[in-house]
């Protein structure tokens, strides 16, 4: 089943997700050139701190802890160094270190050494340059997975809609070359089932064609935001992981339709993009 991952940098929120059966609790530290390339947009530009790390660290148990940090950077007036922020992030209890928004070879190069092997080290593959690179990037030794970032990737192709990439075999031929590398992979966010502009349930059997291994739980999931009711939010979590785990069963023994859900995949990304003229 895929490893479920949810973006809070709540204590409460942590434990309610961990005990619905999400397996990572993603803590967002990016921000350095994110408000610049997402400009107004609907994204989420989370702002977490080091802070966090330490709190929602010490609220979980059994699920990971995973932190984005940071664009590979030098200390500057308003922000720490990379190593320091990796350092501290390790400190504070990070199982798992995210590495966005990387160009090159040896930015990830540079970010695995940062590790150290002192965490997982998943590079977030998300620019168009970094595509261009990949092969001598699978090449590092200290990867542990990788991740696709459909939305910032998109952008970098000068796409209107994220999931385009899952149509235009982008992310096949990339999935294809972490296969033979032997890397887990992941992509994407999907939204509970019945859900989302493309319907989670399409996009979850496409993890599974691919042979993805995790999903981020996107904010529509369930949008703390908006829902402020502690036992709406807990029974959010809980129905709606169980669902998406019972889906899950149905496609890894039907795996006959992953063929006829790619092409509706395709087929309904191409009328929401009528729908974007």
């Amino acid at each position: 089943m895929l490893n479920l991952m949810y973006i809070t940098n709540r204590p409460e929120i942590a434990q309610i997700a961990e005990s619905a059966g999400v397996n990572r609790i993603f803590v967002d530290m990016e921000y350095i050139g994110k408000s610049l390339r997402q400009g107004g947009m609907n994204t989420v530009q989370s702002h977490h701190t080091l802070n966090d790390v330490k709190k929602v660290s010490e609220a979980i148990r059994h699920a990971e802890l995973l932190v984005r940090v940071n664009p590979i950077h030098d200390a500057a007036n308003k922000y720490d160094s990379s190593k320091e922020e990796i350092d501290q992030a390790i400190e504070n209890g990070a199982n798992i270190i995210m590495l966005p928004y990387f160009k090159t070879v040896g930015e990830v190069d540079k970010f695995i050494r940062l590790v150290n092997g002192r965490a997982k080290c998943i590079p977030l593959l998300e620019t168009p340059e970094a595509v261009e690179v990949i092969d001598d990037i699978l090449k590092l030794d200290g990867l542990d997975e990788i991740f696709i970032g459909l939305n910032d990737l998109s952008l970098g192709y000068g796409m209107k809609f994220m999931f385009e990439l899952l149509c235009d075999g982008t992310v096949e031929e990339l999935c294809y070359k972490f296969h033979k590398h032997g890397i887990p992979f992941g992509f994407g966010g999907i939204a509970s089932l019945g859900k989302g502009q493309l319907p989670s349930e399409m996009v979850i059997a496409e993890h599974y064609r691919l042979g993805s291994t995790c999903a981020i739980l996107s904010r529509s999931f369930c949008n703390v935001g908006v829902i402020s009711h502690m036992g709406v939010i807990s029974s959010t979590f809980v129905n709606g992981v169980r669902e998406i785990r019972e889906y899950e069963k149905s496609v890894a023994v039907h795996s006959k339709f992953f063929n006829e859900n790619q092409k509706l995949i395709c087929d309904t990304v191409h009328t929401i993009l009528g729908g974007c003229k």
